[in-house]
C-alpha cells in the first residue's frame, strides 16, 4: 500500500513538473514569476480601457514581446511559447542558443527596482493619471550593438503600437543610422533603449517629469551596467540623448557631455563605457520651427540644417563604433564629423530638406546646390 502510494506520489510529481511543456520542446524554459509580476512588468493590460484595443491574455501580451526579441536579436527560426502553470508564467524557447533567458531574466529583475520606483512615486503623490509604468519590452537581448540613453517613451509605444521602438523618435534615428550603412533591419540592434524614467507619457510631458529620475537610480544604474557589457571583455558604445539625459550623466557618473561631446563613463568597477552626447531625435523640429528663429524661414533652415549634421555625425560614430567596439572613439568621431559637415555637407542639407520639410530628393538637390552657389 505504502510503496503504490509512493509511486503515485512521484508520478503525480514528475507530472506537475511537465504541466505546460509544449510537446516535443528541447528548448529553455525561463521561469518569468507569478501572474501577478509578470503582469506588473508586462504592463498588462497594455491597451484596455473598458474596451480592450488588442483583447490579448497576459500569456499573449508577454509572447508578443518576446517575439520582437527573437527578431531583433537575428533569429529568425527560433520560436516561444508562452504558458501558465498554475501561478507560474513561464516561456518556452526553441532554436535560442545556451543561456538566452538570463538577460530576460536580468531584464525582469532591473523592473522590479523600476515599478518599486514608480510605486514610491505613487505613494509620494508625484505619479500622474496618464502616466503608464513601462519598461523597454522586445529589444535585442543578446546581440547588441550599442545602447541609447533617452528620457521617457511616448505612450502610443505602448497603447497603440505595443512596440517600444514604434515612435516618431526612434524612427528617425532608425534612418539616420541606415543613412550611415546600417541596414533597416539591423537598426534594432543598435536601438537597445534605457530610457531615464520607464514611464510612458504624452509626447509632451517632458517638464512634467522633471524631478522623477531619482527614483529609479537603481534601476538606471543597474541597466546601464548590464546593457553597456559586450561579448567577451569588452564594453559597448553609448549615445545620451538630450539634455536631460546629459544632466543625468552628470549627475550620476560625473562626466559633463555636450552635443557631440564624447567621454567615458565607470558603469561598474574596471567597466569603462564611451557615451557620446547627442540631440535628442526630434529636437530637429523644434530648432528648425521659423518660430524659434526670429521668424525667419531661412534662420530656421540654417539652424536645422547644422542638427542634422550634428545627428548624423552622432548616428556614424554609433554605426562606426557599434560595427567595431575596439575602433578608437576620438578618431571616429573626427571623422564622422569631417564626413557629414564638410565633405558631404551637400548631402547633409539634401536629408535636412527631404526628411524634416518634406521636399522631394530633386527639389532638396536644387535648392542646396542653389544655397552652396
Amino acid at each position: 500500500m505504502h510503496k503504490k502510494s509512493g509511486i503515485a506520489i512521484i508520478l503525480a510529481a514528475l507530472l506537475a513538473g511537465c504541466a505546460g511543456q509544449p510537446t516535443g520542446q528541447q528548448g529553455e524554459r525561463v521561469d518569468l514569476g507569478d501572474s501577478q509580476r509578470v503582469s506588473r512588468l508586462f504592463a498588462y493590460p497594455n491597451n484596455c480601457s473598458v474596451i480592450c484595443y488588442r483583447d490579448w491574455t497576459l500569456e499573449q501580451t508577454v509572447q508578443h514581446y518576446l517575439e520582437q526579441s527573437l527578431k531583433r536579436d537575428g533569429y529568425a527560426q527560433a520560436s516561444v511559447k508562452v504558458l501558465r502553470s498554475g501561478e507560474r508564467i513561464q516561456a518556452y524557447f526553441e532554436g535560442t542558443p545556451p543561456g538566452y533567458g538570463q538577460p530576460l531574466q536580468q531584464l525582469l529583475d532591473s523592473g522590479d527596482l523600476a515599478y518599486q520606483g514608480a510605486s514610491q512615486l505613487n505613494k509620494d503623490g508625484k505619479w500622474q493619471y496618464n502616466w503608464y509604468f513601462f519598461l523597454p519590452l522586445g529589444m535585442a537581448l543578446e546581440n547588441r550593438k550599442s545602447v541609447e540613453l533617452l528620457h521617457f517613451p511616448p505612450d502610443y509605444s505602448l497603447t497603440q503600437a505595443q512596440d517600444y521602438l514604434r515612435s516618431s523618435t526612434t524612427d528617425r534615428w532608425a534612418a539616420l543610422l541606415s543613412s550611415n550603412g546600417v541596414p533597416p533591419e539591423q537598426t534594432p540592434a543598435y536601438q537597445t533603449i534605457v530610457d531615464i524614467a520607464p514611464i510612458a507619457a504624452p509626447a509632451n510631458a517632458g517638464s512634467a517629469l522633471e524631478g522623477v529620475y531619482n527614483y529609479f537610480n537603481r534601476y538606471q544604474q543597474r541597466m546601464v551596467v548590464e546593457l553597456s557589457a559586450g561579448k567577451g571583455d569588452g564594453t559597448l558604445p553609448m549615445v545620451a540623448f538630450g539634455s536631460p539625459v546629459r544632466n543625468w550623466i552628470k549627475q550620476q557618473y560625473g562626466v559633463s557631455l555636450a552635443v557631440l561631446g564624447l567621454g567615458q563613463i565607470t558603469a561598474a568597477p574596471g567597466q569603462q563605457v564611451s557615451v557620446l552626447g547627442a540631440n535628442h531625435p526630434s529636437y530637429i523640429w523644434y530648432a528648425a520651427d521659423p518660430a524659434n528663429n526670429q521668424g525667419s524661414e531661412d534662420k530656421a533652415n540654417a539652424t536645422g540644417i547644422k542638427v542634422m549634421g550634428q545627428d548624423l555625425s552622432a548616428a556614424c560614430w554609433q554605426a562606426g563604433m557599434g560595427q567595431q567596439p575596439s575602433r578608437d572613439p576620438k578618431q571616429t568621431l573626427d571623422g564622422c564629423t569631417q564626413k557629414w559637415q564638410v565633405t558631404d555637407k551637400l548631402q547633409t542639407c539634401e536629408l535636412f530638406f527631404v526628411t524634416v520639410r518634406n521636399l522631394k530628393p530633386e527639389e532638396a538637390e536644387a535648392k542646396c546646390k542653389s544655397q552652396a552657389g
